[in-house]
Protein backbone atom coordinates (compact mmCIF):
# COMPACT_ATOMS: atom_id res chain seq x y z
CA UNK A 1 0.00 0.00 0.00
CA UNK A 2 2.71 2.62 0.84
CA UNK A 3 4.35 1.99 -2.54
CA UNK A 4 1.02 2.42 -4.36
CA UNK A 5 0.26 5.65 -2.49
CA UNK A 6 3.78 6.97 -3.10
CA UNK A 7 3.54 6.22 -6.82
CA UNK A 8 0.13 7.87 -7.02
CA UNK A 9 0.90 11.04 -5.05
CA UNK A 10 4.68 11.17 -4.79
CA UNK A 11 5.36 13.59 -7.65
CA UNK A 12 3.07 16.10 -5.93
CA UNK A 13 4.32 15.44 -2.41
CA UNK A 14 8.03 15.83 -3.06
CA UNK A 15 9.34 13.50 -5.75
CA UNK A 16 8.79 16.30 -8.27
CA UNK A 17 11.80 18.01 -6.76
CA UNK A 18 14.06 15.24 -8.10
CA UNK A 19 12.06 13.89 -11.08
CA UNK A 20 10.98 16.07 -14.03
CA UNK A 21 7.57 14.45 -14.49
CA UNK A 22 6.40 11.39 -16.37
CA UNK A 23 6.30 12.55 -20.00
CA UNK A 24 8.97 13.68 -22.46
CA UNK A 25 7.10 16.98 -22.81
CA UNK A 26 7.41 17.66 -19.05
CA UNK A 27 11.11 16.77 -19.18
CA UNK A 28 11.75 19.14 -22.11
CA UNK A 29 10.02 21.99 -20.25
CA UNK A 30 12.28 21.36 -17.25
CA UNK A 31 15.34 21.45 -19.51
CA UNK A 32 14.12 24.67 -21.11
CA UNK A 33 14.01 26.31 -17.68
CA UNK A 34 17.50 25.02 -16.81
CA UNK A 35 18.80 26.41 -20.13
CA UNK A 36 17.27 29.79 -19.20
CA UNK A 37 19.37 29.62 -16.01
CA UNK A 38 22.51 29.07 -18.10
CA UNK A 39 22.74 25.32 -17.42
CA UNK A 40 22.89 22.33 -19.74
CA UNK A 41 21.05 19.04 -19.12
CA UNK A 42 21.18 15.32 -19.71
CA UNK A 43 17.83 13.54 -19.91
CA UNK A 44 17.36 10.06 -18.47
CA UNK A 45 14.24 8.00 -19.15
CA UNK A 46 13.92 6.10 -15.87
CA UNK A 47 13.98 2.33 -15.82
CA UNK A 48 16.53 -0.41 -15.20
CA UNK A 49 16.84 -4.17 -14.87
CA UNK A 50 14.20 -4.97 -17.52
CA UNK A 51 13.38 -8.65 -17.82
CA UNK A 52 12.20 -9.08 -21.40
CA UNK A 53 13.06 -8.15 -24.98
CA UNK A 54 9.71 -6.32 -25.20
CA UNK A 55 10.53 -4.06 -22.24
CA UNK A 56 13.99 -3.37 -23.67
CA UNK A 57 12.45 -2.42 -27.03
CA UNK A 58 10.05 -0.05 -25.26
CA UNK A 59 12.91 1.71 -23.45
CA UNK A 60 14.94 1.93 -26.67
CA UNK A 61 11.92 3.52 -28.36
CA UNK A 62 11.64 6.07 -25.54
CA UNK A 63 15.35 6.89 -25.89
CA UNK A 64 14.88 7.47 -29.63
CA UNK A 65 11.83 9.65 -28.94
CA UNK A 66 13.78 11.64 -26.34
CA UNK A 67 16.57 12.34 -28.85
CA UNK A 68 13.99 13.49 -31.41
CA UNK A 69 12.31 15.73 -28.82
CA UNK A 70 15.64 17.31 -27.82
CA UNK A 71 16.40 18.04 -31.48
CA UNK A 72 12.89 19.35 -32.27
CA UNK A 73 12.76 21.66 -29.23
CA UNK A 74 16.33 22.90 -29.72
CA UNK A 75 17.11 22.65 -26.01
CA UNK A 76 20.72 22.22 -24.90
CA UNK A 77 20.73 18.64 -23.64
CA UNK A 78 22.02 15.15 -24.28
CA UNK A 79 20.85 11.65 -23.31
CA UNK A 80 21.87 9.37 -20.44
CA UNK A 81 20.82 5.72 -20.26
CA UNK A 82 21.37 2.45 -18.42
CA UNK A 83 22.28 -0.69 -20.33
CA UNK A 84 20.08 -2.91 -18.12
CA UNK A 85 17.09 -0.88 -19.35
CA UNK A 86 18.04 -1.89 -22.90
CA UNK A 87 18.20 -5.60 -22.17
CA UNK A 88 21.76 -6.17 -20.92
CA UNK A 89 20.46 -8.91 -18.59
CA UNK A 90 18.28 -10.40 -21.32
CA UNK A 91 20.92 -10.72 -24.06
CA UNK A 92 24.09 -8.69 -24.58
CA UNK A 93 23.70 -8.71 -28.38
CA UNK A 94 20.16 -7.29 -28.02
CA UNK A 95 21.45 -4.46 -25.81
CA UNK A 96 24.26 -3.70 -28.27
CA UNK A 97 21.80 -3.57 -31.19
CA UNK A 98 19.57 -1.09 -29.32
CA UNK A 99 22.61 1.04 -28.48
CA UNK A 100 23.68 1.16 -32.13
CA UNK A 101 20.17 2.32 -33.14
CA UNK A 102 20.22 5.02 -30.45
CA UNK A 103 23.70 6.22 -31.38
CA UNK A 104 22.84 6.40 -35.07
CA UNK A 105 19.80 8.54 -34.21
CA UNK A 106 21.93 10.74 -31.91
CA UNK A 107 24.51 11.13 -34.67
CA UNK A 108 21.77 12.25 -37.08
CA UNK A 109 20.85 15.05 -34.67
CA UNK A 110 24.40 15.90 -33.54
CA UNK A 111 23.69 14.79 -29.96
CA UNK A 112 25.78 13.00 -27.32
CA UNK A 113 24.82 9.84 -25.38
CA UNK A 114 26.20 8.87 -21.96
CA UNK A 115 26.10 5.31 -20.62
CA UNK A 116 25.41 5.33 -16.87
CA UNK A 117 27.34 2.90 -14.69
CA UNK A 118 25.28 0.51 -12.57
CA UNK A 119 26.15 -1.93 -9.80
CA UNK A 120 29.42 -3.88 -9.80
CA UNK A 121 27.87 -7.01 -11.30
CA UNK A 122 27.28 -5.06 -14.53
CA UNK A 123 30.55 -3.10 -14.58
CA UNK A 124 32.66 -5.39 -16.77
CA UNK A 125 29.92 -5.91 -19.38
CA UNK A 126 29.09 -2.19 -19.46
CA UNK A 127 32.71 -1.24 -20.14
CA UNK A 128 33.01 -3.99 -22.76
CA UNK A 129 29.97 -2.71 -24.66
CA UNK A 130 31.19 0.88 -24.36
CA UNK A 131 34.57 -0.03 -25.87
CA UNK A 132 32.86 -1.73 -28.81
CA UNK A 133 30.64 1.30 -29.41
CA UNK A 134 33.46 3.83 -28.92
CA UNK A 135 35.37 2.25 -31.81
CA UNK A 136 32.33 2.90 -34.04
CA UNK A 137 30.98 6.21 -32.67
CA UNK A 138 32.63 9.40 -31.39
CA UNK A 139 29.60 10.80 -29.55
CA UNK A 140 29.31 8.26 -26.74
CA UNK A 141 30.66 8.41 -23.19
CA UNK A 142 30.50 6.36 -20.01
CA UNK A 143 30.44 6.90 -16.24
CA UNK A 144 33.14 5.52 -13.91
CA UNK A 145 32.61 5.13 -10.15
CA UNK A 146 35.46 6.23 -7.89
CA UNK A 147 34.60 3.89 -5.02
CA UNK A 148 35.56 0.76 -6.98
CA UNK A 149 39.13 -0.50 -6.57
CA UNK A 150 39.31 -1.23 -10.31
CA UNK A 151 38.46 2.30 -11.46
CA UNK A 152 42.01 3.66 -11.66
CA UNK A 153 42.97 0.92 -14.12
CA UNK A 154 39.69 1.33 -16.01
CA UNK A 155 40.28 5.04 -16.53
CA UNK A 156 43.85 4.47 -17.74
CA UNK A 157 42.54 1.87 -20.17
CA UNK A 158 39.65 4.03 -21.43
CA UNK A 159 41.93 7.01 -21.98
CA UNK A 160 43.63 5.05 -24.78
CA UNK A 161 40.28 5.28 -26.60
CA UNK A 162 39.99 9.03 -25.95
CA UNK A 163 36.99 8.34 -23.72
CA UNK A 164 34.65 11.10 -22.56
CA UNK A 165 34.11 10.13 -18.91
CA UNK A 166 31.64 11.15 -16.23
CA UNK A 167 33.47 10.60 -12.94
CA UNK A 168 31.25 9.93 -9.90
CA UNK A 169 31.79 8.67 -6.35
CA UNK A 170 29.29 5.81 -6.78
CA UNK A 171 25.84 5.27 -5.25
CA UNK A 172 25.25 1.51 -5.15
CA UNK A 173 25.82 -0.56 -2.02
CA UNK A 174 28.91 -2.68 -2.74
CA UNK A 175 30.99 -5.05 -0.64
CA UNK A 176 34.44 -4.20 0.70
CA UNK A 177 35.80 -6.86 -1.67
CA UNK A 178 35.22 -4.57 -4.66
CA UNK A 179 34.80 -1.04 -3.26
CA UNK A 180 36.44 1.24 -0.69
CA UNK A 181 34.35 1.14 2.50
CA UNK A 182 35.81 4.40 3.88
CA UNK A 183 34.60 7.74 2.50
CA UNK A 184 38.08 9.26 2.87
CA UNK A 185 39.52 6.60 0.54
CA UNK A 186 36.71 7.12 -1.98
CA UNK A 187 37.32 10.88 -1.96
CA UNK A 188 41.07 10.39 -2.40
CA UNK A 189 40.62 8.11 -5.41
CA UNK A 190 37.90 10.39 -6.83
CA UNK A 191 40.30 13.34 -6.82
CA UNK A 192 43.08 11.20 -8.30
CA UNK A 193 40.79 10.12 -11.15
CA UNK A 194 39.66 13.71 -11.79
CA UNK A 195 43.24 15.03 -11.96
CA UNK A 196 44.41 12.11 -14.08
CA UNK A 197 41.62 12.35 -16.62
CA UNK A 198 41.75 16.15 -16.85
CA UNK A 199 45.48 15.85 -17.57
CA UNK A 200 44.95 13.20 -20.27
CA UNK A 201 43.46 15.59 -22.81
CA UNK A 202 40.17 13.65 -22.79
CA UNK A 203 36.85 15.28 -21.87
CA UNK A 204 35.98 15.10 -18.16
CA UNK A 205 32.57 15.46 -16.53
CA UNK A 206 33.02 15.89 -12.77
CA UNK A 207 29.74 14.69 -11.23
CA UNK A 208 29.45 15.56 -7.55
CA UNK A 209 27.57 17.71 -5.04
CA UNK A 210 30.57 17.79 -2.69
CA UNK A 211 31.84 21.40 -2.55
CA UNK A 212 35.30 20.25 -1.35
CA UNK A 213 35.74 18.02 -4.40
CA UNK A 214 34.49 20.81 -6.67
CA UNK A 215 36.90 23.34 -5.12
CA UNK A 216 39.83 20.92 -5.40
CA UNK A 217 38.97 20.22 -9.06
CA UNK A 218 38.69 23.95 -9.78
CA UNK A 219 42.06 24.61 -8.14
CA UNK A 220 43.69 21.88 -10.25
CA UNK A 221 42.04 23.24 -13.42
CA UNK A 222 43.40 26.72 -12.65
CA UNK A 223 46.91 25.45 -11.78
CA UNK A 224 47.22 23.38 -14.94
CA UNK A 225 45.34 25.76 -17.27
CA UNK A 226 42.85 23.14 -18.46
CA UNK A 227 40.75 24.79 -21.20
CA UNK A 228 37.03 25.30 -20.49
CA UNK A 229 35.99 23.14 -23.45
CA UNK A 230 37.57 20.04 -21.87
CA UNK A 231 35.45 19.68 -18.74
CA UNK A 232 32.11 20.29 -17.10
CA UNK A 233 30.46 19.81 -13.72
CA UNK A 234 27.37 17.64 -13.37
CA UNK A 235 24.74 17.47 -10.62
CA UNK A 236 21.35 15.87 -10.11
CA UNK A 237 18.11 17.77 -10.72
CA UNK A 238 16.88 19.23 -7.43
CA UNK A 239 20.16 18.77 -5.54
CA UNK A 240 23.06 21.18 -4.95
CA UNK A 241 21.30 24.08 -6.65
CA UNK A 242 23.34 26.76 -4.87
CA UNK A 243 26.57 25.06 -5.97
CA UNK A 244 25.20 24.75 -9.51
CA UNK A 245 24.49 28.48 -9.52
CA UNK A 246 27.91 29.38 -8.11
CA UNK A 247 29.67 27.40 -10.83
CA UNK A 248 27.44 28.81 -13.56
CA UNK A 249 28.14 32.36 -12.40
CA UNK A 250 31.87 31.53 -12.40
CA UNK A 251 31.56 30.72 -16.09
CA UNK A 252 31.81 26.93 -15.73
CA UNK A 253 29.77 24.55 -17.83
CA UNK A 254 27.17 22.92 -15.56
CA UNK A 255 25.00 20.01 -16.72
CA UNK A 256 22.00 18.85 -14.70
CA UNK A 257 20.95 15.18 -14.76
CA UNK A 258 17.19 15.26 -15.38
CA UNK A 259 15.30 11.97 -14.87
CA UNK A 260 11.73 11.45 -16.04
CA UNK A 261 9.25 8.65 -16.66
CA UNK A 262 6.63 6.51 -14.91
CA UNK A 263 9.26 4.27 -13.30
CA UNK A 264 10.50 7.03 -11.00
CA UNK A 265 9.90 5.41 -7.60
CA UNK A 266 13.21 3.51 -7.25
CA UNK A 267 15.23 6.55 -8.33
CA UNK A 268 13.36 8.77 -5.86
CA UNK A 269 13.90 6.35 -2.96
CA UNK A 270 17.66 6.26 -3.70
CA UNK A 271 17.76 10.06 -3.51
CA UNK A 272 15.98 9.97 -0.13
CA UNK A 273 18.34 7.29 1.19
CA UNK A 274 21.40 9.34 0.24
CA UNK A 275 20.68 12.34 2.42
CA UNK A 276 18.41 12.93 5.46
CA UNK A 277 17.73 16.51 4.28
CA UNK A 278 15.94 15.07 1.26
CA UNK A 279 13.55 13.16 3.54
CA UNK A 280 12.93 16.31 5.58
CA UNK A 281 12.05 18.20 2.38
CA UNK A 282 9.34 15.63 1.55
CA UNK A 283 7.96 15.60 5.13
CA UNK A 284 7.70 19.41 5.13
CA UNK A 285 5.94 19.28 1.79
CA UNK A 286 3.47 16.72 3.13
CA UNK A 287 2.50 18.90 6.10
CA UNK A 288 2.39 22.06 3.99
CA UNK A 289 -0.17 20.40 1.67
CA UNK A 290 -2.19 19.04 4.60
CA UNK A 291 -2.35 22.49 6.22
CA UNK A 292 -3.48 23.98 2.92
CA UNK A 293 -6.24 21.39 2.51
Amino acid sequence: LPNRLAKRYGLRLGAGRFVAGVTIREAIETVRELNRQGKLATLDYLGEFVGSAEEAAHTAGMCLSTLSAIAASDVRANLSLKLTSLGLDVEEALCLAHMRDILREAERHGLFVRIDMEDFSHCERTIRIYKTLRREFAHVGIAIQAYLYRSLEDVRDLETLGANLRLVKGAYKESAEVAFPRKADVDAQFLELIRMHLSSGCYTAVATHDPRIVDAAMAFIAETSIPGDRYEFQMLFGIGEELQQRLTEAGCKVRVYVPFGADWFGYFMRRLAERPANVWFVVKNLFRRRDAA
